[in-house]
């Protein structure tokens, strides 16, 4: 008795749905085809992937009308995938480098976990917020690779520059930021005196 009608609800709900079959083969066919391309079983190089999955997001862009009812699913498909594009491809050429989301946030919790191992802090020290970009790299990358002290040479001086003074920068913004939150009478009557010396004649 329960076999016939499940049975029976299940041809009730394949009858209903028979018109979203074909659109759903379609566009089934679509991911599994993009998943294969990102998967690169075939082991090509950055650039011959890109071009293979540029040429999907083109055949699914001049075929959208064949999505049928999911044709801005398959919008919205084409638009994330080409926000995500700059830095979709560069784990097929760089060794090691995480492929997808999840297992890139396993690699920042690893790091997080061993923060907090090391200085006895369950939160975050305020350190990584403002040399993250430097902190967590060298984290990742010291447990992969043993460095001699010519590794650590800037093989570029001007983007090492560059990258010192953006650390400093977040680092004035933090100490505005502490400043203000200890007295922020004091830290705006500041403010308001650096002001009127730009803006009185001299």
């Amino acid at each position: 008795m329960e076999l016939r009608r499940l049975h029976h609800l299940l041809a009730q709900g394949l009858q209903a749905t028979a018109a979203l079959w074909p659109v759903l083969l379609v566009v089934a066919a679509w991911v599994r085809q993009a998943a294969h391309v990102l998967a690169n079983h075939e082991q090509q190089a950055a650039r011959q992937v890109q071009d293979r999955y540029q040429a999907l997001l083109d055949q699914m862009a001049a075929q959208r009308e064949t999505a049928g009812p999911l044709a801005p699913a398959i919008d919205h498909f084409l638009k994330v995938s080409t926000s995500y594009a700059p830095g979709l491809f560069h784990t097929y050429d760089v060794p090691g480098l995480p492929r997808t989301n999840n297992d890139l946030e396993q690699c920042f919790g690893t790091a997080r976990y061993h923060q907090r191992r090391a200085s006895g802090r369950k939160r975050p020290d305020a350190g990584l917020v403002v040399r993250g970009a430097v902190r967590l790299v060298a984290a990742v990358v010291t447990r992969q690779h043993r460095f001699q002290g010519a590794d650590l040479r800037p093989p570029n001086l001007a983007r090492w520059r560059a990258l010192r003074q953006q650390l400093a920068q977040r680092q004035d913004t933090r100490r505005a930021q502490r400043r203000f939150r200890h007295d922020p009478d004091a830290y705006l009557a500041r403010l308001e005196a650096d002001l009127l010396k730009l803006t009185l004649p001299g």
